[in-house]
């Protein structure tokens, strides 16, 4: 069980449900002023919007309540886009954090064995939609990664069952640790067609829009603590094309850090385990092309060949796929990733030893 020193409240199971006394002393009227006087909250200008706001107060409110608090999710999961101030307010009011950890939770018993319905998921999509709306809020970012949160997540990535309900719950969960680590992520870092997810998921993956520049290094650390990179690899290796490309990002994002190509190029195990998955990544894309896929793939190559082992061992591993003209048509219009790829052969013939013919000598 973990201490959250800065979360506003220990979170323990035997917690729930609230007395009904605590749900009265946590009316409407005490959220409303401990939200406009702690969070500085400025005067809503017009009679509409205060109307709006109210409901918001409202729905945090019910989000304490067993009873209320499936109808309150899905209400304020669709208004975190709309309410710039939301995380916070989620944050601060009194028992709302541990009432999204208990969602979590709750679905636990059905990941093993893998029971999970199509409502459980939605409903926790939900929760982890508003977890993920405090994940990517400056004013909340650090002390969500302080309280270890993002740890509730990781028994939803260790699942393999490819049914729905559990692939759109892995998106999810991954989208939580994008927006943790990295914020908003580009169209250009990370081109995902949510599209391809019905409403719910498309809205609680969250993973587009405008990537902010933030100091990743604290959330860098944090992750290299924890097992996230063996969970991503294994996502990488079986998931479906979009969870596959959310945890190739996240690798990514880790490898363009110093401090994670260093720990992933620390050993040979580590690199290995790497450089296996990633092969047979290309392989696969090799059969089934998927441009978006193949741009982090390839960058993770890229950044990879930056360390000087490992640019001794990609030169002997270096998948064949991505020496010819395998991908030639899939990239004919990503003049970035064929730049990648370019300079990634490119690093590993500079100051490769050759014999007379030309032929590449093996490394003393």
């Amino acid at each position: 069980m973990y201490i959250f020193r800065k979360a506003p409240l220990v979170f323990m199971e035997n917690i729930f449900p609230l007395k009904l006394c605590c749900r009265v002393r946590l009316g409407l009227t005490l959220i409303n002023s401990y939200l406009l006087s702690c969070l500085h909250l400025k005067p809503v200008p017009t009679a509409l919007a205060q109307v709006d706001r109210e409901k918001i107060y409202q729905w945090i409110n019910e989000l304490s309540s067993p009873e209320t608090r499936e109808n309150a999710l899905l209400e304020l999961s669709k208004k975190r886009e709309s309410v710039p101030d939301l995380a916070p307010m989620l944050w601060h009011s009194f028992g709302t954090i541990a009432a999204l950890l208990q969602e979590i939770v709750n679905i636990y018993p059905s990941i093993n064995p893998p029971t999970l319905t199509a409502h459980q998921s939605n409903r926790v999509c939900n929760a982890l939609a508003l977890l993920q709306c405090v994940a990517s809020h400056p004013e909340t970012r650090s002390a969500f990664l302080a309280a270890h949160i993002p740890l509730f997540l990781y028994p939803f990535l260790h699942t393999v069952s490819k049914t729905r309900p559990f692939e759109y719950l892995r998106l999810t969960s991954l989208g939580v640790i994008v927006e943790t680590g990295f914020h908003r992520v580009s169209q250009d870092g990370l081109d995902l067609l949510t599209s391809d997810l019905p409403t719910l998921a498309s809205q609680s993956a969250g993973i587009t829009g405008a990537l902010v520049k933030t100091d990743e290094q604290e959330v860098i650390n944090f992750l290299l603590t924890t097992e996230i990179i063996p969970l991503c690899l294994r996502i990488m290796e079986s998931g479906s094309e979009l969870s596959k490309t959310v945890a190739t990002f996240i690798l990514q994002k880790i490898l363009l850090d110093d401090t994670g190509l260093a720990y992933i190029c620390q050993t040979y195990e580590r690199f290995s385990h790497v450089a296996m998955i990633l092969g047979k990544m290309v392989l696969q894309l090799s059969k089934e092309p998927s441009a978006r896929l193949l741009k982090h793939v390839v960058r993770c190559y890229l950044r990879l060949s930056d360390n000087p082992r490992a640019r001794e061992a990609l030169r002997q591993c270096l998948p064949d796929q991505l020496k010819d003209t395998t991908f030639a048509q899939v990239l004919k219009d990503d003049t970035t990733t064929k730049r990648w790829l370019a300079q990634l052969v490119k690093n590993l013939q500079e100051g490769q030893v050759t014999d007379p013919r030309g032929i590449p000598l093996p490394p003393q």
